[in-house]
């Protein structure tokens, strides 16, 4: 079982919002937001049925303050890609997957820009692997941000797995078919 979220923030696509994000169960989709909505909305009747407005008002939150850093994400890869126009995209995926079989747990964070790696979270050494020269400067401000690093790998290794069998109990009778 997985629980994967994707955020996406992009310049200069006409017609497209600026940041997305979408959460997913098992490759189903459960969570939408866009910044043209700037609301996080359930995509199963499930999650509805299992969830309240307060719920929604905080991932709204979360998803507005991802937003604001997704934004300020392009504007600073821009310049340190030394580009000005054009389509741009810088993603974040993360989430964690379970094998109820033996209990194994993983836990996964990786950025992106324009379709290419960018930063990838390493579990182990809770420090970051920037696999471009561009991404080095990334990779050593945020390793630095040990607070940051611990509290991430705590969310993979443990909230993440809670939120996953919560939603997997949520939606058992659509998820476990």
């Amino acid at each position: 079982h997985s629980l994967k979220f994707f955020y996406t923030a992009s310049s200069g696509v006409p017609n497209f919002p600026e940041f997305v994000a979408v959460g997913m169960v098992d490759d189903v989709q459960m969570v939408h937001y866009d910044s043209n909505s700037q609301r996080a909305v359930p995509k199963q009747d499930w999650m509805n049925r299992h969830t309240d407005t307060q719920y929604w008002e905080r991932e709204t939150g979360i998803f507005l303050g991802s937003q604001r850093t997704f934004k300020a994400g392009v504007d600073i890869l821009k310049q340190r890609f030394n580009q000005s126009g054009g389509v741009h995209t810088w993603m974040m995926m993360y989430g964690c997957v379970l094998d109820e079989d033996t209990g194994v747990t993983e836990g996964f964070s990786q950025f992106g820009y324009d379709g290419k790696d960018f930063v990838v979270f390493d579990q182990k050494t809770k420090t970051w692997i920037a696999p471009t020269p561009q991404a080095v400067i990334t990779k050593h401000k945020w390793d630095r941000s040990i607070g940051y690093n611990e509290n991430m790998n705590n969310y993979l290794t443990q909230t993440c797995i809670e939120w996953l069998k919560k939603y997997l109990d949520y939606g058992k009778s659509t998820l476990m078919r």
